[in-house]
């Protein structure tokens, strides 16, 4: 479709200009994407030949080819459709092992510092040989919470009643993944959700005694599978109510097994399309009903309220106007604590504070009131830079946090915070402040006896800069296996030290302990220290790649704060991997990139992080055939 060409000599009304601009801009804005789109594919293909291929023939083949692929990868087939999604991540693993020179290995042939940077250089630009698509769509189960939320907005009865249910496995690091069903399970919470119900929520539900029984079905229906539903659905529901009214029930109990029908349905457990997709289309836009279920989900961890439904219905949410209103609606409600706890306590680790392992002999005090204070100031904190606003910077260099008298032990702040409520307080140690310094986090990247510089370092380079850690080879022994008579007075950097000496170990090691020792004047529930567990004296000066150097928390925080394209591209990835319930493929790369033009402009803001995400082509579109 061209651009509607406007006469000179013709008087055009307010209408007509606000017309022509909706539709005349947007062609104009992708014909410029698309050529610097097409330029970029076109410098990547070059440099993919001339500095890929020509590299994993000289480096790689040997041990990764036709004749050998040693870890499942061949690089022979990989160079052949670099541009295939599911090969996305086998190129990050060859970022990261290239970069940390664990690859080539160490007594095969090496290639010269220039052919390995051109390597990675090129490999960083293989997302432009992807084509446009939004990627697989997930149709996932709701998760416990989700389950637990959504009986509680549609019934009226406590979230706890899915307690029972079993925990989701992660998958892609978040718990927002596919579990198997627990069919008795849903029948016994069904039927208890049934007697818990309040009688106004069943007057709600039921309406008056004389309401078409379709009609009831049609509203149950409605609200329950977050979508109008098919007249063949309304079939079946009603078969039910009469298979109960021909088992001598009332017209109130056949009423109650029709929901109970509606509670254990495919369509209630799980999120799934209103419609199916035209024939012959592999990409389609979601209809608004779905992206009402994928906003409200993300946001709440519940199903969308009767304002985001009624959008839907009328075909208004996928607006962009409209869509971003909704956002900052959901934001600013109370409900959206489920941000973090969906996303958040998995990206920052609080969720693993619960039932990790201390010592209770070295660390009597991680109680299960300090852990969920540690909790708390993690999550009061997040939600502080959502619903505020800040910038994702704000994240590493803050002077604040939310504290209560037990929490505040840790800190040092015992005699100015007091009582069980969590506080809002300024901080003067500019040590303190931000996620690196937080003691929940600090705990759950530490061992249960000790701190460790490693874990942390890993910690901050794939969980706040977003760079990928090789694994560990496999049979490195730990300190703990040192030869205590030789390490009996050394410090754990010193101990840290002398393990890298190992060969194995020495290249990942140069990039993740100078960051962990930079965090090891906090102990391993995170309370400031000045000596560590053997007594000697915390160094705490390191190096970033780059050249960057250190000598306190203060100063590595600084350093990574600066960092605010990094910081907010991790962010952006991560929490769009989640949105979308898997890794990020080719194009989402590409999509990212285009993000983050808009979020900078904004300085780098979180609501504007989400809001580019829930605006972008990932969330609004679905592939529907392969």
């Amino acid at each position: 479709m061209a651009a509607p060409v406007i006469q000179s000599h013709v008087l055009i009304s307010r209408a007509s200009i606000f017309l022509y601009l909706t539709l005349a801009l947007p062609f104009a804005t992708h014909a410029v994407e698309d050529k610097e789109l097409d330029a970029l594919q076109s410098a990547a293909k070059k440099a993919f030949k001339q500095d890929v291929e020509k590299f994993a023939a000289k480096y790689c083949f040997e041990c990764h080819g036709n004749r050998r692929s040693k870890a499942g990868l061949n690089f022979e087939i990989a160079i052949r459709k670099p541009g295939d999604p599911g090969l996305s991540r086998k190129w990050m693993d060859a970022i990261a092992n290239v970069q940390a020179h664990d690859m080539p290995p160490e007594d095969a042939d090496q290639p010269s510092d220039d052919e390995r940077q051109r390597f990675l250089n090129a490999l960083a630009q293989v997302k432009y040989l992807s084509a446009r698509d939004p990627g697989p769509f997930v149709i996932r189960r709701l998760t416990k919470v989700e389950y637990g939320n959504t009986l509680r907005d549609f019934l009226g009865v406590d979230a706890s009643i899915a307690k029972e249910l079993p925990d989701e496995v992660p998958g892609e690091g978040y718990l927002n993944s596919l579990s198997p069903m627990q069919t008795e399970q849903y029948l016994g919470i069904a039927n208890t959700a049934l007697q818990q119900m309040p009688a106004e929520a069943q007057k709600r539900l039921f309406g008056a005694k004389e309401a078409d029984v379709r009609d009831v079905a049609r509203k149950i229906a409605r609200t329950a599978y977050r979508r109008p539903p098919t007249e063949d659905e309304l079939n079946v529901l009603v078969k039910v109510f009469e298979l109960g009214t021909a088992n001598k029930l009332d017209r109130s109990a056949a009423l109650r097994f029709m929901l109970k029908a509606v509670l254990v349905s495919p369509q209630f457990l799980f999120i799934t399309p209103s419609k199916d997709a035209p024939t012959g289309e592999k990409i389609v836009p979601l209809d608004d009903c779905q992206l009402a279920s994928r906003l409200s989900y993300l946001l709440w961890a519940t199903m969308p309220d009767a304002e985001l439904s009624k959008l839907a219905d009328e075909g208004k949410l996928h607006e962009p106007e409209v869509l971003k209103a909704q956002t900052k609606r959901l934001l600013a409600d109370k409900r959206s604590r489920a941000l973090f706890d969906g996303f958040g306590a998995q990206w920052l680790g609080a969720a693993e504070l619960k039932d990790k392992t201390f010592d209770a002999a070295k660390f009597p005090e991680m109680t299960p009131e300090l852990r969920s204070a540690m909790y708390d100031e993690a999550r009061l904190f997040f939600e502080s830079i959502v619903r505020e606003n800040r910038s994702v910077v704000s994240f590493v260099n803050s002077d604040y946090t939310f504290l209560n008298g037990t929490l505040a032990k840790i800190y040092g702040l015992e005699k100015k915070i007091t009582g069980p409520d969590m506080q809002k307080v300024k901080l003067t140690d500019a040590n303190r402040g931000g996620i690196l310094a937080m003691p929940g986090v600090l705990a759950t990247t530490s061992f249960a006896t000790r701190t460790s510089a490693v874990k942390r370092g890993v910690w901050v380079l794939e969980q706040v800069l977003g760079q990928r850690v090789p694994p560990a080879p496999p049979n490195v022994p730990a300190l703990e296996k040192q030869d205590q008579k030789k390490v009996a007075n050394l410090t754990l950097r010193q101990r840290t030290e002398l393990h890298r000496t190992n060969a194995v170990c020495a290249n990942c090691h140069k990039l993740l302990d100078p960051i962990g020792f930079g965090l090891e004047n906090f102990d391993a529930i995170g309370r400031w220290r000045d000596k560590d567990e053997s007594g000697g004296p915390i160094d705490a000066v390191g190096e970033l790649p780059g050249g960057k150097r250190f000598s306190s928390p203060k100063e590595l925080k600084a350093l990574i704060a600066a960092r605010e394209t990094d910081l907010t591209r991790n962010l952006t990835e991560k929490l769009l991997a989640y949105t979308l319930c898997r890794p990020l493929e080719g194009y989402d790369h590409i999509i990212v990139d285009q993000m983050l033009k808009n979020i900078a402009n904004d300085g780098h803001k979180m609501q504007t992080l989400i809001t580019e995400i829930v605006t972008s082509y990932p969330f609004l579109n679905r592939r529907v055939k392969e």
